[in-house]
């Protein structure tokens, strides 16, 4: 039986360019409704698991919102 096609995925903050951390914890912080005092220590402790069974299209959304920002995002 093969194995069926992943609808979840839990989206991880592998690593950030330094330049747009400040962009990212914004964005972060929007997407996740977190406080900013969260959010900086969300983005500052990566690698840091965002979020857990996220549904596939807006796990694609979120990761690629984060990427165009400088991020390096992982779906698992």
């Amino acid at each position: 039986m093969p194995a069926a096609d992943k609808t979840h995925f839990d989206i991880e903050l592998v690593k950030f360019d330094p330049k747009g951390k400040i962009k990212i914890i914004k964005e972060v912080r929007a997407l996740f409704g977190l406080g900013l005092k969260e959010a900086k220590e969300t983005v500052e402790s990566a690698p840091k698991w965002l979020k857990k069974e996220v549904g596939k299209a807006e796990a694609e959304e979120m990761k690629e919102t984060l990427e165009k920002l400088g991020a390096e995002v992982r779906l698992a």
